[in-house]
């Protein structure tokens, strides 16, 4: 174990979990918790000003900044801290979301402390960092590659469980109607479904995205 410890930063809006997080790694001898953020936008910032060795991210900030979008803000910096996503959602949408960004790991908020621990470790030592079920559900698709959802059609798919139009779906994703159509033309063949209500009850079925509501 390095006499060195490695210094952490703990990203999420509830002050609750922040703390129960803080209680959990200040028990490990090689842990330091070095900065807090409640926001994503402040996480960036304390990333990008150094000091930091892994940022453990939370996925959802309220109205703010999305934690995928964080990670890949803070990844794409040279020398940037690993990121090990720490989240209670499972989807395929938000899991491809976060490795696609450059995280490091991808843990469920469940996790036991132990596991916890191994995954800041194994982060921080520069390799990848994945729950269990996770992994399998990456492996899945890789399986199956013709029958998985494509990353901008699980965006599609969510926006459509989120209660928006295909207006809406082109504003938000900055893309044509008839490009967002033909993403759910697509959708609609590999899930087997004929319409938009079907699509999101299969894919919520299936944890490829999150349920509505």
């Amino acid at each position: 174990m390095s006499s060195v410890p490695i210094r952490l930063l703990l990203a999420d809006d509830h002050p609750i979990v922040r703390a129960g997080l803080r209680a959990v790694l200040d028990t490990e001898p090689d842990f330091t918790v070095a900065g807090e953020a409640a926001t994503a936008e402040r996480a960036v910032e304390l990333a990008a000003s150094g000091g930091f060795d892994v940022v453990l991210m939370d996925l959802q900030f309220g109205a703010g900044m999305h934690g995928s979008a964080a990670t890949a803000e803070i990844t794409a910096r040279p020398g940037a801290p690993r990121v090990l996503v720490l989240t209670t959602y499972d989807t395929d949408a938000d899991i491809l979301a976060a490795v696609e960004a450059g995280a490091a790991g991808y843990l469920l908020k469940d996790a036991p402390p132990d596991e916890l621990a191994a995954a800041v470790r194994t982060a921080a030592a520069g390799q990848s960092a994945l729950a269990p079920a996770v992994a399998h559900r990456l492996m899945g698709r890789m399986r199956t590659p013709a029958e998985a959802l494509t990353r901008r059609e699980l965006e599609v798919l969510q926006l459509v469980g989120d209660g928006l139009s295909n207006l809406g779906i082109s504003k938000r994703l900055f893309l044509s109607q008839a490009t967002v159509k033909s993403h759910l033309v697509h959708i609609y063949a590999k899930l087997g479904v004929d319409s938009r209500t079907a699509a999101v009850a299969v894919a919520g079925a299936r944890r490829l995205i999150r349920r509505p509501g």
